[in-house]
């Protein structure tokens, strides 16, 4: 099935060609002056320069040709050369009504060849807890891996942990401070080391942050926490237990704060994971001419003739010949490829990165590491910011916990869902963290990705205006006109769309239409927000139309069922929308 803007373009060309011009001129897009119109043309600007005439002669001879179409109601060549285009509701009717007999569940969306995509959310540090400034990762990541599922591409997302590198020193260092007389520092222990950690998930996060500062202070304490770092990559075998218990305790504790979320991964794979990957692939770029010594490090150039600006060459390993975060995710993208072979990688971490990973990238193809055709995407983001327009704190000032966030979140939802109605402590609970939820991730991927926001809890967790909260409330209200339509003995099977006879019925129609091309662009751009957008004009639209409409006391059984069919549709793609952006919505609020 083709989407609205394909079948609208179509008939445009045609008419571009028949009148002796160029098709793809003929192309249509959404009307950026819904007041004026539905759809708009802008091919005849582009044909004036191409045929030496003026515009508005173009637009005119088009709208003659397109008179009297089945497709449109009205099509109108406004200067300077614009063609404003209404079409026909009928027609509109029609095609609404084919999405929702779609069996696939795509409402129209044409899923292309199936592809492998990797999504790694660049996800913490071990050792350390989870904070807001891990938020957008998680929640931007997660749709992206939803959105490119929902297409049809075999997605794999992986968490990629900071598993590796000095703050695992740090930790054993600290710890051996601490408690010596462990076994895991006694170099003749032969025995099976203490199934259990020696150590708290609270202990834990309390001994990186003290050994961190320590480390900063003293030089000596750093120097033991860089021989800690050395003995666990070189495989002492204690370290590597006490490793093990860190993992296993860290990563407990991110499954349950990350599912709090309703964030998952596929792979819980970190740094670590390509450690003796490493020097094999030193070597590679060595023999291959990829890499040479540069004041004692190892580097590759990536600059390019096109460049108009500095670029860096990237350094493979140091002058002492230690890997750097770049070792560690080229040997990932070696990794990768081998394993899974995708035709695309995701990566989410904060902006400031754009300009590692463009040499990281650059890097992979000049050594061919990945295949030419492979899409290395960075989706840099913005901040999370309090109202002060500064990095998001906690009133004393500290970096806020995310699990605190979230009980903040949903205590304030909590306190509106029961302010005004009596509900069951469960039930209200529930509902609480099921609408708080809506409202984080709402909150985050309502903004481009690229910019900073401000977290406004207030306005987050409102039920009015662009929030998630007023999102789940549109699909509750819509969830109960249907269940108030079946106990009044109608059925929610075998429906069919009828246009229905307001303005406001027929923007409805138009909203539905515009589902496959949202979702279609969405994937292009690795831009969530851009389904945001697209429900909210959609819940904008279900609320104008149910505000004129006497939907269940109309008289006309028929044109009863086909305002329920529109309701039925405008539910279940409601609903895939919110999937796509990793929430869900309650039976009632």
């Amino acid at each position: 099935m083709k989407s609205i803007l394909e079948l609208i373009s179509e008939e445009v060309k045609k008419a571009f060609v028949d009148a002796g011009y160029d098709e793809k001129l003929g192309n249509v897009t959404v009307s950026n002056r819904p007041d004026l119109c539905e759809y708009q043309c802008n091919g005849a600007m582009a044909g004036a320069k191409l045929y030496h005439k003026a515009p508005i002669m173009i637009a005119g001879e088009i709208a003659e040709r397109l008179a009297g179409s089945a497709v449109f109601e009205k099509v109108e060549a406004v200067n300077p050369g614009f063609l404003n285009i209404n079409i026909k509701s009928q027609w509109l009717g029609e095609y609404v009504d084919e999405m929702m007999k779609d069996e696939s569940k795509k409402f129209g969306l044409v899923v292309p060849d199936k592809k492998m995509v990797m999504v790694d959310y660049g996800g913490p540090n071990v050792a350390k807890p989870l904070h807001v400034g891990h938020l957008r990762s998680a929640v931007i990541g997660e749709s992206i891996k939803r959105i490119c599922r929902y297409m049809g591409h075999e997605t794999i997302g992986d968490i990629h942990l900071g598993d590796w590198g000095l703050q695992m020193g740090l930790v054993i260092t600290e710890l051996k401070e601490r408690k010596p007389e462990l076994p895991y520092f006694d170099e003749n222990y032969e025995g099976e080391y203490p199934a259990e950690a020696p150590f708290t998930i609270s202990e834990l996060e309390e001994i990186y942050p003290t050994a961190s500062g320590k480390s900063k202070a003293d030089e000596e304490y750093k120097a033991k926490a860089m021989d800690a770092t050395y003995k666990l990559q070189s495989g002492v075998r204690g370290y590597r237990a006490l490793w093990d218990h860190i993992i296993a305790v860290s990563v407990s504790d991110l499954k349950r704060n990350y599912a709090n979320l309703n964030v998952d991964f596929d792979l819980w794979k970190g740094e670590s994971d390509v450690h003796d990957i490493i020097p094999g692939m030193v070597q590679y770029m060595k023999d291959g001419g990829y890499a040479y010594l540069s004041d004692g490090a190892l580097v590759v150039d990536v600059k390019e003739e096109t460049d108009t600006k500095e670029m860096p060459p990237c350094m493979i390993l140091k002058s002492d010949g230690a890997s750097l975060y770049n070792t560690t995710d080229l040997a990932t993208i070696m990794d990768r490829m081998k394993t899974y072979h995708p035709d695309k990688i995701v990566y989410l971490t904060d902006k400031r990165q754009d300009l590692y990973f463009e040499q990281v990238f650059r890097c992979a193809k000049k050594t061919k590491l990945v295949d030419e055709t492979t899409e290395l995407v960075h989706i840099g983001f913005g901040t999370v910011n309090g109202k002060d327009g500064k990095p998001f704190k906690t009133r004393d000032g500290g970096v806020m916990r995310l699990e605190y966030l979230i009980s903040d979140i949903n205590e304030r939802m909590l306190s509106k869902i029961t302010e005004n109605r009596e509900m069951d402590a469960k039930e209200a609970e529930q509902i609480s963290k099921i609408v708080g939820l809506a409202a984080i991730k709402y909150g985050d991927l309502s903004n481009q990705a690229a910019k900073d926001y401000i977290f406004d809890v207030d306005k987050f967790t409102s039920s009015e205006g662009n929030t998630g909260p007023y999102i789940l409330y549109t699909i509750v209200r819509i969830k109960s006109i249907l269940n108030k339509y079946v106990e009044q003995g109608g059925e929610l099977s075998n429906l069919a769309i009828q246009t229905p006879d307001s303005e406001s019925g027929k923007a409805l129609l138009r909203e539905l239409a515009g589902f496959a091309p949202v979702i279609q662009s969405a994937f292009d751009e690795v831009a969530p927000h851009k389904i945001c957008a697209y429900i909210y004009g959609l819940a904008n639209a279900f609320n104008s139309f149910y505000h004129d409409t006497r939907i269940l006391v109309e008289e006309d059984e028929n044109k009863k069922k086909g305002y329920i069919s529109v309701l039925v549709l405008c539910r279940d793609i409601l609903e895939t929308c919110i999937d796509l952006l990793g929430f869900e919505a309650p039976e009632k609020m």
